[in-house]
């Protein structure tokens, strides 16, 4: 102790003077030691972004590395979290960042173009074929289908929809694509590089544009994704068909959507647009433009052959800044000034710097001063301690959208199919079993199993938007999706309104039909029912219970059928007279390949779906409702959809196969007549889900089925009285409950249980109704 009181100034003195030294030797940012070592730190800096982009795809194995990475001893992955450091990342310049791109990246031994394109008319479709067969041609690779020129590096371009693909395999993890031709290629020994081309017509109305634009902005700013998914392709460039009749300027609109795309491609590719936005107008120079843009693009690719990079110092190549919109997007920081602050504002230094917490004792001084002054004090600065400082620009102002327009394609396709659009973005159809039902020639599978008669049954939707994009959709993608409700939004009254009304005008066209009953077509003109499972999302509806309560009022049955991507809606729905739920896969892998959903977390909100019917069951009629795709979701899948079923515990699961749509969509999407299962195949599956549920203790039979529709259900034991099944609804108690209640009262589904199952519906008896007469395509009779 007597040494430590006789030295302690010393030493204390001698410690603080250590780490002044070392934070200014460590603060100083041109150091000594930096400046003797550029390249060896630029290669640091390299390698750490290259640690990162592996976490996102598997380097390609099989060729040779540069002299200088094989100096430089590989970084071993921790197996601990990742840590992350804060302050602003520094850029690199174009020619450091062009020197680490020859060092890292492997020059590609193939490149493979993909021209993306949308369209709603067809038009563009045409023409992005006939652009990749000209394309090809310039590189090189001959007609389409003839594949690659010998000796060559590049493969026949592939044209792909932008509303048919998976999102995720291109936009975030290209690798996956690259993958998937090498496989389609055994031939290639080596790696495939990719260069996405992009030809998007702009829309004042709801499209897939929208989708991908939304999505590609979502992943911008998921934190879970690294800031450059796409920054291993070799280059993107984008053109846009727009028309200046409606949108004179680029101001007022034209070509927006194709511009958006290029500013967001941009940033996701860590810049490498290899060649500029090109615009052209459809009914005057949009040939002439793509022409032009065309015959850059083969020079920009001819570079990549050669050097395996875009370039340096090539205006619209290797420079991939063009406009000053990326530069200030690049830092989404903000600093807010009111009350004209902004002209006593401290300035930034720079659009990336950060304030530093001692920084902020000179504005407050600042602000003091002004009011020592005698002036007024300004407002409070609002200060954003997470980010850099620049001030916040005015918001654009955002027009909200109708669904679908009148003058929309969209609406031209819809009301083709024989669809009544109601408002902006409700529409009522009339089905095919209400025309069958009417004409005495059998009604839906709904009436053997729930008592429904098929001539009183309203089929409609309040959305016409939906979150997937399932391959077996008998809308053939024509209707708008979207993750969010993002439209105008109509009131519940005119929906309901102008649904009804709509429905009786297809009712009464169907009095001149030979064959029709007038018994049941004076019954048809008495809405008892309504199937809100036409098209789209009905709980996506931001007024659903609104619209409910109205059905209910006028003593309507609902039965509404959701797709398990609206977890939130999902909870705060009331009661319905019977709720299902879309079960088209058993596992993560099957559910993307088949509904193809937008949401990325389409698993997670899949499963919260299925905790929060568990949780309704007993205050709802809950449905499993599983739709057979052979090839997709029927092999092998029987115990996965089992362990669904013990995690949902519904009422009853719907099993049927699906009903070929037979359009060149459902084609492209993978589907054709060959996935349709027989129903002895659809029996089979049933049979050995059946023997799933009973081997997991859960007490489940199957009760009925209808042969015409390829549909079995099997039920819970707790409709099962005296050793029969009632599946059947007793609609007036239901009602009567719904009055006594209310619309969140508590009640079960056994409370309006209904009479027995008919004898001729359950299970090996086929389940057509005896009062009707079966038919064949041409309307001659069947015999029993």
């Amino acid at each position: 102790m007597e040494l430590w009181h006789t030295h302690r100034l010393s030493v204390i003195l001698a410690i603080f003077v250590t780490a002044l030294f070392i934070r200014t030797y460590l603060r100083q940012p041109n150091s000594e030691r930096e400046q003797q070592q550029p390249q060896q730190k630029a290669k640091e800096i390299l390698r750490s972004t290259q640690d990162i982009n592996q976490q996102q795809t598997e380097p390609v194995k099989g060729t040779e590395k540069s002299d200088d990475e094989k100096k430089v001893k590989t970084k071993q992955p921790s197996n601990g979290p990742r840590r992350i450091k804060g302050g602003v990342n520094k850029k690199l310049s174009r020619k450091d960042s062009n020197e680490g791109e020859a060092q890292s990246e492997e020059k590609a031994t193939k490149i493979q173009t993909l021209v993306f394109f949308s369209s709603l008319t067809g038009n563009t479709e045409k023409t992005a074929k006939e652009f990749a067969q000209t394309l090809g041609n310039g590189l090189g690779t001959g007609s389409e289908g003839e594949g690659e020129k010998k000796d060559g590096a590049f493969l026949t371009p592939q044209v792909l929809d932008l509303a048919e693909i998976d999102y995720d395999d291109y936009f975030i993890s290209p690798t996956k694509a690259a993958e998937t031709l090498l496989e389609q290629n055994p031939e290639i020994t080596g790696k495939i590089g990719l260069f996405y081309l992009f030809l998007v017509p702009s829309y004042n109305i709801d499209s897939m544009n929208d989708t991908l634009l939304e999505h590609l902005q979502e992943t911008h700013h998921d934190f879970r994704i690294d800031t450059a998914p796409l920054s291993t392709i070799l280059g993107y460039s984008v053109f846009g068909f727009g028309d200046r009749d409606g949108w004179p300027t680029e101001e007022e609109g034209y070509c927006f959507q194709a511009k958006e795309l290029d500013k967001w491609m941009a940033k996701l590719t860590a810049r490498k647009r290899a060649y500029p936005l090109g615009m052209g107008d459809w009914k005057r120079d949009g040939k002439e433009r793509l022409a032009e843009w065309q015959a850059g693009l083969v020079d920009v690719l001819n570079v990549v052959e050669e050097t395996g990079s875009l370039g340096d110092g090539v205006v619209g190549s290797g420079d991939a800044v063009e406009s000053d919109d990326e530069v200030d997007d690049a830092d989404d920081g903000e600093v807010v000034f009111e009350d004209g602050a902004d002209s006593q504002a401290p300035k930034s230094k720079s659009s990336g710097s950060i304030e530093d917490v001692e920084d902020l004792g000179k504005i407050m001084a600042a602000s003091r001063t002004d009011a020592s002054d005698g002036k007024q004090p300004k407002a409070p600065i609002a200060i954003d301690f997470t980010t850099g400082g620049k001030v916040r620009k005015t918001a654009p102002t955002v027009t909200i959208k109708e669904m679908v327009p009148k003058n929309s394609p969209t609406y031209a396709s819809l009301t083709k199919q024989g669809y009544s659009i109601v408002g902006s973005h409700s529409g009522v159809k009339i089905c095919r079993w209400t025309k069958s039902a009417l004409r005495g020639r059998g009604s839906c599978y709904k009436y053997s199993f729930y008592g429904i008669n098929s001539h009183q049954c309203m089929e409609t939707t309040p959305s016409l938007s939906c979150s997937n994009k399932c391959v077996f959709c008998w809308r053939h993608g024509t209707n708008p999706v979207g993750t969010t409700w993002r439209w105008v939004v109509d009131p519940p009254d005119l929906i309901f309104d102008g649904v009804k009304e709509n429905h009786y005008k297809k009712i009464k066209m169907m009095r001149g039909v030979p064959g029709v009953r007038a018994e049941r077509f004076a019954e048809a003109m008495r809405i008892r029912h309504c199937a809100l499972s036409l098209v789209g999302e009905p709980i996506f509806y931001p007024h659903i219970n609104e619209f409910l309560g109205m059905l209910h009022r006028e003593r309507i049955s609902s039965f509404l059928v959701c797709n398990a991507q609206h977890p939130d809606q999902l909870a705060a729905l009331q009661h319905v007279t019977q709720l299902y739920v879309s079960i088209d896969a058993s596992n993560r892998e099957s559910l993307r390949r088949i509904d193809r959903p937008l949401h990325r977390d389409f698993w997670e909100r899949f499963q919260r779906c299925l905790d929060i019917l568990r949780e309704k069951r007993f205050r709802q009629r809950t449905v499993f409702r599983l739709t057979l795709v052979k090839g997709f979701n029927v092999e092998d899948e029987a115990e996965g959809y089992a362990d669904l079923v013990e995690k949902g515990l519904p009422c009853f699961v719907e099993v049927k196969g699906v009903t070929y749509c037979g359009t060149s969509t459902a084609g492209s999407a993978g589907l054709t007549m060959a996935n349709v299962p027989f129903y002895q195949e659809v029996c089979d599956f049933v049979l050995a889900l059946e023997k799933a549920l009973l081997k997991r203790g859960l007490k489940y039979g199957i009760a009925a089925e209808h042969a015409h529709s390829c549909c079995i259900l099997l039920a819970s034991e707790r409709f099962k009285v005296d050793g029969k099944w009632h599946t059947l609804i007793d609609y007036e108690k239901f009602f009567q409950l719904l009055e006594e209640k209310g619309p969140d009262g508590e009640f079960s589904p056994e409370d309006y249980m209904g009479p027995p199952t008919p004898e001729w519906a359950t299970w090996g008896q086929g389940g057509f109704d005896p009062r009707d007469q079966r038919v064949d395509r041409k309307g001659r009779p069947i015999e029993a």
